[in-house]
């Protein structure tokens, strides 16, 4: 389960006079200092007297592991006490497992009625997860409208992934009239904290002039920004402008060095490139049995241009070759396989 710890938690349940603070407060100490077997003691003793916050913090520490055995499903019963109490992170974190069934059964509809709980405190993740419950209909009647407003909610309060969202649907038209200026507000918004899609997505609006003014460095900029956190589409779109000299200075090498980081990830198109430039020698020394291989791969993949020249490499390579470049794919296939989450 994807924990959320928010330093909110603490303060929280900081208020003066309760009996249990001076065992939750050191407990709190003892965390941020791992000495966890203490933490543990302190916020058993906390959660006795009924803090929410440090049932929520025992719920962590038995997911976790420290301090104690991990334990996912005293990891709930922990979480389940504190949202019980209003807790708004712990409500979340047990939608979060009734969403994907662990340690519990599936249950979309609990899911839901957890994230609003803590959806109407204010809780910008839940508000997310609300939202993209009310898109996919799963646990929630499928509604855009209602969806929109809960995505409102969570990127108002800063929620980067609520705000690309938001961008996505501004930039599509689904549920609303088409805005290509909204789209980029809520991208560029998403793209400043450092979310890769929306990094991608204002680097479309750039590049194609949706939104704003087209500017080929600046879509270079923000292709490079998500492509350096390891997004493939926007490793491609990085080679394409070095190839290119689209808002930066022409430089094969450069973009192999991107084609083939995106190729390796399974892109099609960035297999493609990265065949054809080791055919053609651009940026890299000429190798068939390489040229030989990208094509290939793109091409049992589907992109009929890579089957093309895929073709016409062969007619240069002798039999021994070819399956030697073959025998590459089948092995880089392999690998893939094997490290596929």
């Amino acid at each position: 389960m994807r924990l959320l710890l928010r330093a909110f938690v603490a303060a929280l349940m900081l208020s003066a006079g309760l009996a249990w603070a001076g065992d939750f407060e050191d407990g709190l100490a003892a965390y941020a200092k791992q000495k966890f077997p203490l933490a543990v003691q302190k916020f058993k003793r906390a959660a006795a007297q009924g803090s929410p916050g440090a049932q929520f913090y025992l719920g962590v520490m038995h997911g976790l592991g420290q301090g104690v055995a991990p334990d996912p499903a005293a990891e709930l019963d922990w979480y389940r006490l504190a949202a019980e109490r209003g807790l708004a992170v712990a409500q979340f974190n047990l939608g979060n497992a009734y969403s994907s069934g662990q340690a519990v059964t599936q249950d979309a509809a609990e899911a839901v009625r957890l994230y609003k709980l803590a959806a109407e405190q204010g809780f910008a993740a839940a508000q997310f997860a609300l939202g993209n419950a009310y898109v996919s209909g799963r646990g929630a009647p499928q509604d855009l409208a209602e969806a929109l407003a809960w995505y409102r909610m969570s990127a108002v309060q800063g929620y980067a992934p609520a705000q690309f969202n938001l961008g996505y649907i501004y930039d599509s038209g689904q549920g609303v009239a088409q805005d290509p200026a909204q789209a980029v507000y809520w991208y560029r918004l998403a793209a400043q904290q450092g979310d890769p899609d929306a990094q991608l997505g204002l680097g479309h609006a750039y590049r194609k002039g949706r939104g704003v003014e087209p500017d080929d460095a600046q879509a270079a900029r923000w292709y490079a920004l998500a492509a350096e956190q390891g997004l493939a589409v926007a490793q491609f779109n990085t080679g394409i402008a070095w190839a290119r000299g689209q808002g930066v200075a022409q430089d094969q090498a450069e973009a192999v060095r991107w084609f083939k980081m995106a190729a390796v990830q399974g892109h099609g198109s960035a297999q493609l490139n990265l065949g054809l430039s080791y055919f053609n020698g651009q940026g890299v020394a000429r190798d068939l049995l390489r040229a030989h291989m990208w094509l290939h791969l793109a091409a049992v993949a589907g992109d009929k241009e890579a089957a093309r020249n895929e073709a016409l490499v062969a007619s240069e390579m002798t039999p021994a070759q070819i399956e030697a470049a073959q025998r590459l794919a089948s092995e880089w296939q392999a690998r893939k396989g094997r490290t596929r989450p």
